[in-house]
């Protein structure tokens, strides 16, 4: 099956009551239309409230595969699920977790960009969804989407075909990180492997070194 690019989000930072407190956040997404500016940190119109957790160059555009929607219905079936609920900047179609691997790229339009790591959600997915628990069903579920970083700005669009170029190195899905972040039995010969790679983003890298001890 083809790849495209089915929707575009993006969202400024914004102050809502959370038990009791404001939170600053950018969990709120909401699409755009037409062509869209990929600049090197972010999408324009794009931003992120906390940059020591969220954005830079690793984190700079979110994507999340629209075939896990059905599965969230069925999870969560009162509550609306329009694209960009999951914080996504890219809904996309027909590149999953367990297809792409750290350090493929995909070509978009003009632009083109990296993938660096899979979503870890903070308390603030629980915030979109007004429900803390989405955080552990989030990261139980598998469906993490991934990060990516901008190679070439550009401009993308809704509809855009994504062109997948595999990496020539080690290959490692956006999936087997995910599941070996949770693994505190997992083969150390791998975990060498996911600290080497050089596309994966650095406080990944450091997460696994440290479990090896170092």
């Amino acid at each position: 099956m083809s790849a495209k690019l089915l929707s575009i989000q993006v969202g400024l930072p914004r102050e809502v009551e959370w038990r009791g407190k404001l939170v600053r956040t950018s969990i709120f997404k909401a699409p755009v239309e037409g062509r869209v500016r990929v600049d090197r940190l972010n999408l324009e119109g794009d931003g992120q409230s906390d940059l020591s957790v969220h954005g830079g160059r690793d984190k700079a555009v979110y994507a999340y595969p629209s075939e896990h929607y059905a599965y969230w219905k069925a999870e969560l079936p009162d509550a609306v699920l329009d694209p960009g609920a999951f914080g996504e900047n890219l809904t996309i179609e027909g590149l999953l977790e367990d297809r792409v691997c750290i350090g493929d790229q995909i070509r978009c339009g003009t632009a083109a960009f990296v993938v660096t790591q899979p979503r870890t959600p903070c308390f603030k997915l629980g915030i979109r969804f007004g429900r803390p628990d989405i955080v552990k069903r989030f990261q139980r579920s598998g469906r993490s989407g991934f990060y990516l970083a901008v190679m070439r700005e550009g401009e993308i669009g809704a509809g855009d075909a994504l062109e997948l170029i595999e990496s020539p190195g080690e290959r490692v899905s956006v999936a087997e990180i995910a599941r070996i972040a949770g693994d505190d039995s997992a083969d150390p010969k791998l975990l060498r492997r996911i600290s080497e790679l050089p596309a994966l983003a650095e406080s990944w890298r450091k997460h696994f070194r440290e479990r090896l001890g170092e």
